[in-house]
């Protein structure tokens, strides 16, 4: 049987269960849950950098976002409040719209 020790969707053990194949879960307290969650925005990272389509982008895309939904909960905020803390960024810094590529700074 392999293993797969990794953090899954909520519904996958129930998509497993229907083919009628043995398995095992456990739940993760919330050191645990911290801890994969970054390892499977890692893999899910990973995954995007290798898309050679838009699908598979977005597909990746939606992945990560998912997993920033969950790791905002863990970290005691709201996706809202996620988008706030985006917002201001923005506004003080800017986003990456403009595409610009720092090359190099003079030190002092």
């Amino acid at each position: 049987m392999p293993v797969y020790n990794k953090l899954i969707r909520d519904s996958v053990p129930e998509v497993i269960e229907k083919t009628g194949k043995e398995f095992s879960t456990r739940i993760l307290n919330e050191d645990e849950y911290i801890i994969e969650l970054k390892k499977k925005l890692s893999e899910e990272l990973v995954e995007y950098n290798e898309a050679e389509t838009n699908e598979e982008a977005i597909e990746e895309l939606a992945d990560i976002l998912e997993l920033i939904h969950a790791a905002t909960k863990t970290h005691g905020s709201s996706f809202v409040k996620l988008e706030e803390v985006r917002k201001q960024k923005a506004e003080k810094r800017g986003g990456f719209e403009k595409r610009i590529f720092l090359i190099e700074v003079e030190d002092d």
